[in-house]
């Protein structure tokens, strides 16, 4: 997680080495990022912190086997 002004942004991190399992963004659906959202508004309240703005963000990784590591920010996925 991570702090933008008064926003708490939640950080998912997918890896890919290859085509196969198809593109890192494709793991994240609408089933995920709400979970993802619901699990940041649990960890607020447990941690006493009021109301805050919550933003889902996606770093999605394709490093193929031989090559360098390719990375997308999706923000507010």
């Amino acid at each position: 997680m991570a702090v933008e002004g008064d926003r708490l942004v939640v950080v998912e991190v997918k890896t890919r080495s290859g085509p196969v399992w198809g593109r890192p963004d494709e793991a994240v659906d609408q089933r995920k990022l709400s979970r993802l959202r619901r699990t940041a508004l649990r960890w607020l309240a447990s941690h006493g912190v009021g109301w805050c703005n919550v933003r889902v963000d996606l770093i999605s990784v394709t490093w193929p086997p031989s090559g360098e590591a390719r990375l997308q920010h999706l923000r507010g996925a």
